[in-house]
């Protein structure tokens, strides 16, 4: 198994090496912002060192991965895959060190095509520099390393007379910086490898990193037989995880979409092994890598084989994984522990494997326990009280849904987080929003929703000769208009409305309000309360608009005998399965809220303040 190693090394390493640059590297392009802020990371570093824990290793700066494979062989000679400008920095770096070290610089940069650039970086000559772009960008790198160590000797706050900046400086750069060594022995092509870092910027990632830590050869012959037959284990586990790790329905039940706050992972395991290290926001995205670099550092120095305990290391990350695969395989446990990822808990508080952990659980029951009471936290307050726009609202009705489906225990239904994390999703109204205007096209979309409801025909054409029919056998259309006069014209205005180039606002005032009339929509005292509002992705809320409660009823039908996924509440609000008169299936009104409401609370009477709910059981 020729798996591909990794290693950090310090800069004073690196000076035993040759670099050879590829032709299909391009010309080094760093900025002086770049080298300057390189160096004054550096700098401060120098100035103000982390203090070395105890059992740690040394503290260091690290700079990104260089990626490189042996060249012909050679021990220390080195084909640059990845890196190449911040490995040419250092060694201007360097070269500007010349008068603090012994060993002056790197062996050796030579490049496939570029054969005058080796000699110009070896003797930077300003006469020269405007030979081609690449003596330029040279040049102009080395002299903004020149200035920024002049700016830093007059600058008489940061060093002293005793102490040049270079001085200072050095001991820093060559044993505390480090780069993160990454050799390619796994037969890889080259210029595969570079496409794949250097086109649209795919950097190595910390799961590659410390899957290399993992898979790394060891050259101790006593130990290295059954090292290597753990690591094919790992490389066979690694993969199962990570397969899982990509399944939606997994990921989304642990980890909410990507925010500010939240990285995307290209590999998920990745997820795992930052809350193993504890990753703060905004810290350094190699943190968890030299975390783990210290864990298999710490282990090496253990072991009377300078291996590390790559078994006891793996077992760490494999707890992690099993425990969340046990819960997704446990129903309650899904729902109980998926609502509160997705109301935005911090997995942490609940994670056995965390150390020095306050919350211990001595049964499954005392955990689902505590995340109840945990829930409970969430919708500690009045339901009655809440209206559009509050953010809790939302929080109501996906526990709602949630406990729902949990109610049912013959059921093996589960509520779908990698839909409701992916699909945006809305609170919307039962009932239309009377009071929002509808404006400029939206009018003649709304009067042709209209048409097809009432004729039952999608086509203008046949829309006509339905209007036609009722128009010459005086058929009544609409139960709420006593004349049928009234009830042929109220339809003949709906299909000027949608069809005739401009719209009279009087006109279609009159027809909307009359409509309004016809679906009971014109007396809604509560529209804005919870009685009236549902969960629903906001594909299917758009495609509303301000439609009236038949025809949002009609497309909810319809997108769920398509396969859309609707939640089960959401369905059951628009089937009136809440309420307990069907007289009316075709209009919402107050006592369905009333209904609905009621529903709400005795679904959620474990979690909701007991004062508010009124329980007809008690």
């Amino acid at each position: 198994m020729n798996e591909n190693e990794l290693v950090l090394k310090s800069i004073n390493q690196l000076m035993d090496y040759s670099f050879f640059i590829p032709s299909y590297q391009r010309g080094y392009r760093w900025t002086e912002k770049q080298v300057e802020e390189l160096l004054e990371d550096i700098w401060a570093f120098a100035i103000n060192p982390p203090k070395q824990e105890e059992g740690k290793m040394r503290p260091f700066y690290c700079l990104q991965p260089i990626v490189v494979k042996q060249k012909n062989g050679i021990a220390d000679e080195w084909e640059v895959i990845d890196g190449q400008q911040r490995l040419t920095t250092v060694f201007l770096i360097l070269k500007n060190l010349e008068s603090q070290i012994r060993k002056k610089n790197i062996k050796r940069v030579f490049y496939e095509t570029r054969e005058e650039s080796e000699k110009f970086l070896t003797e930077i000559k300003e006469d020269d520099a405007e030979k081609n772009i690449d003596f330029y960008h040279i040049a102009q790198a080395n002299k903004a390393i020149q200035n920024w160590f002049d700016k830093k000797a007059n600058a008489t706050d940061e060093v002293n007379e005793y102490v040049t900046p270079e001085a200072k400086f050095a001991p820093t750069f060559l044993t505390d910086t480090k780069v993160i060594w990454y050799v390619i022995n796994d037969g890889s092509d080259s210029y595969d490898i570079f496409t794949r870092l250097n086109i649209g910027k795919i950097q190595l990632t910390n799961s590659e990193l410390i899957k290399a830590l993992f898979l790394k050869k060891w050259n101790n012959a006593e130990a290295v037989d059954k090292l290597r037959l753990k690591q094919l284990q790992i490389a066979t586990e690694w993969d199962r995880i990570e397969n899982t790790l990509q399944d939606d329905s997994f990921w989304y039940f642990i980890y909410n979409k990507p925010e500010s706050k939240n990285p995307k992972y290209a590999n998920r395991i990745e997820y795992i092994f930052d809350l193993m290290k504890n990753k703060p926001d905004g810290e350094d995205e190699k943190y968890t890598f030299y975390k783990f670099y210290e864990d298999f550092e710490a282990s090496k120095n253990k072991n009377k084989y300078k291996i590390p305990d790559t078994d006891a290391l793996w077992l760490s990350v494999k707890k992690y994984f099993l425990t969340f695969e046990e819960w997704y395989k446990d129903r309650e446990l899904y729902h109980l522990i998926g609502f509160l990822i997705s109301t935005g808990y911090k997995i942490e508080n609940i994670l056995p494997e965390k150390e020095n952990k306050e919350t211990k659980f001595k049964s499954k029951t005392d955990f689902k326990t505590f995340l109840k009471d945990e829930i409970r936290q969430k919708v500690k307050f009045d339901i009655s009280n809440l209206n559009y726009g509050d953010d809790k609202i939302k929080t109501v009705l996906l526990l709602f849904n949630i406990q729902t489906i949990l109610s049912n225990e013959k059921s093996n239904m589960r509520f779908p987080f990698n839909l409701y994390k992916n699909e945006y999703w809305d609170i919307e109204h039962v009932r239309s929003q009377t009071d929002k205007n509808i404006t400029g096209n939206d009018r003649k979309e709304w009067a042709k929703d209209m048409l097809e409801y009432f004729t039952g025909f999608a086509e203008e054409s046949e829309q006509k000769q339905y209007i036609d029919t009722i128009e010459n056998n005086g058929i009544e259309v609409f139960r709420t208009i006593s004349k049928k006069e009234q009830s042929k014209n109220t339809l003949s205005e709906l299909y000027h409305v949608a069809y005739d180039d401009k719209i009279d606002d009087a006109r279609f005032s009159s027809v909307y309000n009359q409509v309004r009339i016809e679906f009971k929509e014109d007396n809604e005292p509560s529209k804005c309360a919870i009685s009236n509002l549902a969960l629903l992705d906001s594909a299917t809320n758009r495609s509303y608009k301000n439609a009236f409660f038949p025809i949002k009823r009609k497309i909810i039908l319809q997108n769920d005998k398509r396969g859309t996924f609707i939640p089960i509440c959401t369905k059951n609000v628009f089937m009136k399965a809440y309420s307990k008169k069907f007289d009316e299936v075709m209009y919402w009104n107050k006592y369905d809220a009333d209904f609905y409401l009621q529903a709400i609370e005795e679904t959620l009477f474990d979690y909701l303040p007991k004062k508010q709910v009124s329980n007809d059981n008690e």
